[in-house]
């Protein structure tokens, strides 16, 4: 009811929304037509330009720049390559594999000693140490101080004994550095395949992909027969969905994200003439919050739509043509709203909010204090307490008035009355102005 009124009162004064808007976290069309664009033209993006993995031209495109990471990242490390291999990421990525061995990079059954099957082509999603999350860093670190590899195989976590191996460094932090600096090497050296690969050969997964290993259900139909999620998830990264098509679905995404946020504060700030810290994109404006989610969803929907049109009813086409940084992105955007509206939000960004605001007003508060001069409060301080002190042994009001008039003109305090105080206590007009 009082969002009704508030627009009826507008109204009547022959307003328009506009001052609504500039008070209320609410959308009108503008905002819905600029979100759906934004997440059309990514979507069109998506679906001609990301496409399968190796063919997309965004996805030729992310291969290229991470052969050229690989090989600066060599570089700095110490590979100089001879004239004829200076542009051959084959030659970093052996630079890499040479110097930053670990001992969790098992690739055939025999050597996990046949306990379960594994692949140079499945083994950077099958061991975790490979994963470029916290989670692979963890099992890393593990896996290295314990001598040991940890592996998804059939949905379930299994750990086998490996060679031992020692950590350079001469205490606990040394040593875990060490790890952490050979966990990054050898992500780097596989990357972008393995130095043996003739064509793009097989990186590492997206991060949190690795969890995909657990989903040991469902049935879905491919060219050959039914596989549950796990085997359809461990399929598509051995053809090419790996970190470097991640990145390129990633490209639609923060096209969708940085589009709609620069429309939203750039409006607010020209149309609507907000100051420019409320400008800013947070997610306690409901109004962005819808148009992300509007966006995002949009692209979604030509996604889904694509990939099922192209995949002819093959779950694993259809699978590595899915966006799911894109599904993702909405899910959580999705959760966000959800409980935000149903008061369960933690409002993270609203307490950091209030806690800046408390420490600007300490800080202005200190630099008060610093302003103030503390020899001459201490000087007005000891007068106060001999004018108590003297206060204490008068005998008569005569000689109250005097000493209280004889403060006055020694601290330079005007007295709130004016003239003979007797006089002006019997005006009727007259008052007391204290200053």
């Amino acid at each position: 009811m009082k969002y009704e009124s508030s627009i009826a009162v507008l109204y009547e004064n022959g307003q328009t929304n506009i001052q609504l808007l500039k008070n209320k976290d609410k959308c009108d069309k503008w905002d819905y037509i600029a979100a759906v664009a934004c997440g059309a033209v990514a979507g069109v993006v998506d679906v001609f330009c990301v496409d399968m993995p190796a063919t997309g031209s965004l996805t030729k495109w992310t291969d290229s720049q991470t052969d050229k990471v690989v090989k600066k990242f060599a570089k700095f490390l110490g590979w100089k390559p001879k004239e004829k291999n200076i542009d051959n990421v084959n030659s970093a990525i052996g630079f890499l594999e040479k110097n930053a061995k670990i001992n969790y990079d098992q690739r055939k059954p025999s050597d996990v000693g046949n306990i379960f099957n594994i692949a140079p082509n499945t083994h950077h999603m099958m061991s975790l140490g490979h994963s470029p999350d916290i989670v692979g860093l963890f099992f890393s670190i593990l896996n290295q101080f314990t001598s040991t590899s940890s592996f998804i195989s059939d949905g379930t976590l299994i750990t086998v004994l490996t060679d031992t191996f020692e950590l350079r460094g001469g205490n606990f932090i040394a040593k875990l550095f060490c790890g952490f600096c050979n966990w990054l090497c050898h992500l780097m050296s596989d990357i972008a395949g393995s130095s043996g690969s003739h064509n793009r050969g097989t990186g590492i997964t997206a991060p949190l992909y690795e969890f995909f290993g657990f989903c040991k259900f469902g049935s879905f139909s491919t060219s050959q027969s039914k596989k549950d999620l796990a085997e359809i998830a461990q399929s598509a990264f051995s053809q090419g969905k790996d970190f470097r098509h991640f990145a390129a679905e990633s490209i639609p995404v923060l096209m969708v994200d940085l589009s709609i946020k620069l429309i939203w504060g750039l409006r607010r700030y020209f149309q609507y003439h907000k100051p420019l810290k409320d400008c800013i994109p947070n997610s306690s404006h409901e109004d962005l919050r819808i148009m992300l989610l509007f966006g995002n969803g949009v692209l979604c929907v030509m996604d889904g739509i694509d990939a099922g049109i192209r995949s002819g009813g093959n779950f694993l086409l259809f699978f590595m043509r899915l966006n799911l940084p894109a599904w993702f992105r909405l899910a959580t955007l999705v959760l966000h709203e959800i409980l935000i509206r149903s008061n369960f939000d933690l409002n993270f960004e609203k307490n950091i909010a209030a806690y800046q605001r408390i420490t600007d007003a300490v800080s202005e508060y200190m630099q008060t204090l610093k302003n103030i001069d503390s020899k001459a409060v201490l000087n007005e301080t000891k007068k106060t307490q001999q004018l108590v002190t003297t206060l204490d042994s008068v005998s008569d009001e005569k000689e109250f008035c005097d000493i209280l008039l004889k403060f006055y003109n020694d601290t330079n305090i005007q007295t709130p009355w004016q003239g003979n105080f007797e006089d002006h206590m019997l005006d009727k007009n007259a008052k007391l102005i204290f200053k």
